[in-house]
């Protein structure tokens, strides 16, 4: 068999092949591009089931990388996995009602009702940390000085998120949580 050459395109007539078969394409080029077809209509299914669908929550947790995967064990545990959406930032709810994040707060809002839009999602979950830089940043290191301090500057932050989440999307449950670096969340209401 020999490979193709200018001369072999002239009597092409498949209008949807002709033009990647042209002298300035390959039949690699040909070649990739099919297969990427041949992924995208493979994946096709995957992805529009993921962009919609009934979920249960979205999961609000912070950047720091220590708690991750606490987090993913924790919802695997409660029998969420790919069950949830997910918004990360830092101090998680502290991130989305400190007025030192002032800037933050509404982006987290509007992809909050996208989540309920795309989702159908029925609660907010939130997962505050111990040992949050954001915490300092935002309220001063007097507000994390001892477990005491810390834990009344978070169960604030969780309970100033619920009265917004009320005020923005009543229909929307809650769990508050205050993570442990073992993984051990003291649960707020």
């Amino acid at each position: 068999m020999s490979p193709l050459n200018s001369s072999s395109y002239s009597g092409l007539s498949c209008s949807c092949c002709a033009d990647m078969l042209s002298p300035t394409h390959s039949r690699r080029d040909f070649l990739r591009n099919a297969a990427g077809v041949g992924l995208a209509a493979f994946l096709a299914p995957q992805l529009s089931f993921a962009a919609s669908g009934d979920y249960e929550a979205l999961v609000l947790s912070c950047i720091d990388p220590r708690f991750q995967r606490l987090v993913f064990e924790r919802e695997t545990k409660s029998l969420r996995t790919d069950k949830y959406s997910a918004f990360t930032v830092a101090g998680a709810s502290i991130g989305v009602v400190a007025p030192a994040f002032k800037a933050w707060h509404e982006t987290f809002w509007e992809n909050l009702a996208a989540s309920v839009q795309l989702h159908n999602i029925k609660q907010v979950i939130v997962v505050n940390h111990r040992d949050c830089g954001a915490a300092k940043i935002a309220y001063g290191e007097a507000a994390v000085a001892t477990p005491a301090a810390e834990t009344e500057t978070h169960k604030n932050a969780l309970l100033t998120f619920k009265a917004e989440l009320s005020k923005r999307q009543p229909k929307l449950g809650s769990q508050l949580g205050l993570m442990s670096l073992d993984g051990k969340v003291e649960q707020f209401s």
